[in-house]
C-alpha cells in the first residue's frame, strides 16, 4: 500500500504537469502568434531618416525624410513624425510637402500626410510658385498624384482657390476641386 509520504510528491508532480498543459493550451488559443503581434508596439524606430527613390536612369525622383519613423509588426504599418516629401521628376515641376505626421503604405508607393499639410510647387517657366494647404493629403508617388477629401486652399500670386476634395496631377499641372469651390483671380496687369 502507498503511504501519504509517497502519494504527496506524485500528486504534486501530476498537478504541475496538468497546470503546464493548461497554460500551454491557454496561450496557444488566445492568438496563436507571438505576443508582440497582438499589441500595437513598434518593433523598430529610426531617427532623422531619409530615403530616396530613383528612376531607371539613376535620377533621384522622390525623397522622403522624417524626424522619426516607427514600424509596427502587428499590421505592418509605418508611421512618420514631421515628414517631408520632395518629388522632382523630369519634365515636371518640383514639389515639396510637409506635415506634422504621416504613414507609408506597405509597398511604400503611397504616403498619407496628416495635420498642417503644406505643398509647395516650385516656379517653372510657365507658372509661378504655388502653395496648397490642407489637413490631409494622399500622395501616389508613381502617378505624381496628390489628393484629399478635406478642405483645401490653393494659392498663386494674384489668385486663390478653396474647396473640399481635390486632385492635383503634377505631370500635367491639373488641379481638380470637387465641392464648395470658391476663388479670387485678380486681373493681370498689362
Amino acid at each position: 500500500m502507498l503511504s501519504t509520504t509517497r502519494l504527496f510528491p506524485l500528486a504534486l508532480m501530476l498537478s504541475l504537469a496538468l497546470l503546464t498543459l493548461w497554460l500551454d493550451h491557454a496561450v496557444r488559443t488566445e492568438g496563436g502568434e507571438h505576443p508582440s503581434y497582438r499589441r500595437h508596439d513598434p518593433d523598430y524606430l529610426v531617427m532623422n531618416f531619409t530615403t530616396t527613390t530613383y528612376s531607371q536612369d539613376g535620377h533621384a525622383e522622390t525623397t522622403l525624410s522624417a524626424a522619426e519613423l516607427q514600424h509596427y509588426p502587428d499590421d505592418d504599418s509605418t508611421e512618420l513624425t514631421s515628414p517631408r516629401v520632395v518629388q522632382a521628376k523630369p519634365e515636371q515641376p518640383r514639389f515639396t510637402v510637409r506635415a506634422d505626421r504621416g504613414k507609408i503604405s506597405r509597398e511604400g508607393d503611397e504616403i498619407f500626410l496628416y495635420d498642417n499639410v503644406v505643398l509647395v510647387r516650385e516656379a517653372d517657366g510657365v507658372r509661378p510658385e504655388a502653395r496648397m494647404t490642407t489637413s490631409f493629403l494622399h500622395i501616389l508617388r508613381d502617378l505624381s498624384l496628390a489628393r484629399t477629401d478635406r478642405e483645401v486652399r490653393f494659392e498663386e500670386p494674384g489668385r486663390w482657390l478653396t474647396g473640399r476634395g481635390m486632385e492635383y496631377l503634377n505631370a500635367t499641372r491639373e488641379l481638380f476641386l470637387h465641392n464648395d469651390v470658391h476663388g479670387n483671380f485678380e486681373p493681370q496687369k498689362k
